[in-house]
C-alpha cells in the first residue's frame, strides 16, 4: 500500500558511477517517498544517450526509475542554490570534520539529501552549499558503507518518522 509523502523530499545524486549504485538508490527512493531525483555529474540515468531504456539501470532499479521522477541537470551547484531558495533543507551525506550523526536530523517538510561519489565523497564547494552534514557511525574497521546502503540508512531513518 502507497503512502503519500508528507512534503517534498529530493535525493541528489551525484558522481556516482555505478550503475548498481544509483539503480539501488532509485529503489530506495521509490520505498521512501522520494519526491524527485536529481542526477548530476558522471552518474548515470535510466536512458542511455540515444534515449533508450538501459536494461542494466532497470534491472537494479526494478521499476522505480518509472515511478520516481527524476531529471539530470549539468550545474548541481547552480540546482542546489535554486532549491535553497526555495526554502529546501540540504542535507549532505559524508563524513567530515563538521558532519553530525544521522539520527540527530529531524524531518522537515522540504529537504535534500545529497550523496555524492563512492570514492572520494562530496567536494569542499558541494559541502559548503549544505546546511548540515551527517554521517553514519561506523563501529567496525571499515571507515564507509558502500554508497547505495549508506543512501538507503539515512533515508530511512530521516524520511520514515
Amino acid at each position: 500500500m502507497a503512502i503519500k509523502p508528507s512534503g517534498e523530499y529530493i535525493l541528489i545524486i551525484h558522481d556516482i558511477r555505478s550503475v548498481y549504485n544509483v539503480g539501488a538508490l532509485f529503489r530506495t527512493a521509490d520505498a521512501v517517498g522520494i519526491t524527485r531525483i536529481i542526477i548530476s555529474g558522471y552518474s548515470p540515468t535510466p536512458v542511455d544517450r540515444f534515449g533508450r531504456d538501459r536494461a542494466d539501470f532497470a534491472k537494479c532499479a526494478l521499476g522505480a526509475e518509472k515511478t520516481v521522477p527524476w531529471e539530470y541537470v549539468e550545474s548541481v551547484e547552480e540546482k542546489i542554490n535554486s532549491l535553497k531558495q526555495e526554502g529546501f533543507q540540504i542535507i549532505g551525506v559524508e563524513q567530515h570534520k563538521n558532519s553530525i550523526d544521522y539520527k540527530q536530523v529531524e524531518k522537515t517538510e522540504k529537504m535534500v539529501i545529497v550523496l555524492g561519489t563512492e570514492t572520494t565523497g562530496m567536494s569542499e564547494s558541494l559541502i559548503s552549499l549544505c546546511d548540515t552534514i551527517v554521517e553514519i557511525p561506523m563501529q567496525g574497521e571499515k571507515e564507509s558503507l558502500n554508497v547505495s546502503v549508506a543512501g538507503g540508512v539515512v533515508l530511512y531513518r530521516i524520511l520514515d518518522k
